[in-house]
């Protein structure tokens, strides 16, 4: 289940609010320009569905995103606990950073834990299977996938080039909990 957690930037052990509410986690989202909503199938796509497959399912409601907001590109990445460069890739997302673009992740299947620094307070949103977030340009945030990543994820750009960060040099993400999994 999708679950919001916002803290203090400078208390990570008191949480100011901890739920799991999808309308409670959308209005305290929308707060900070922050999308996050549900998408769901009227079909059954199969747990080993190829990328093909997943872009075909999904490709009504990323055609939209394009043209509501003019998006350029779009991929799938997936992460497995088998794949040998796992940590590696943890690493690479771990520290803050902000994208010059938004950053819209569509969760196919699995979790991932993003975490937004703003405002002086530190929003961490469990992802889940059907979830969507789209964080705004210059956002400073991290992404947490986990000791032992299990994830596909629909990745949409306004950037051809795709993924690229700016990293704040900020050790704060240390100073947070980390996704267990």
């Amino acid at each position: 289940m999708s679950r919001l957690t916002i803290h203090s930037d400078t208390n990570p052990q008191m949480p100011l609010l901890d739920t799991q509410n999808l309308a409670q986690i959308q209005a305290e989202l929308l707060k900070i320009s922050v999308q996050f909503e549900r998408w769901h199938l009227d079909k059954d796509l199969p747990e080993n569905a190829d990328n093909s497959a997943i872009i075909q399912a999904y490709q009504n409601e990323i055609n939209e995103l394009i043209k509501e907001r003019g998006y350029q590109s779009y991929d799938i990445v997936t992460m497995n606990p088998d794949k040998p460069n796992k940590k590696e890739f943890r690493q690479k997302f771990l520290s803050e950073h902000i994208h010059i673009e938004d950053e819209i992740r569509f969760f196919v299947r699995g979790q991932g834990l993003f975490v937004l620094h703003i405002g002086g307070k530190i929003f961490s949103i469990l992802c889940q299977k059907d979830d969507l977030i789209s964080v705004p340009a210059n956002t400073k945030h991290w992404f947490d996938m986990g000791p032992n990543p299990a994830f596909t994820v629909i990745r949409i750009f306004d950037n051809p080039a795709g993924w690229v960060a700016k990293y704040t040099g900020s050790m704060i993400a240390d100073q947070f909990p980390k996704l267990e999994n």
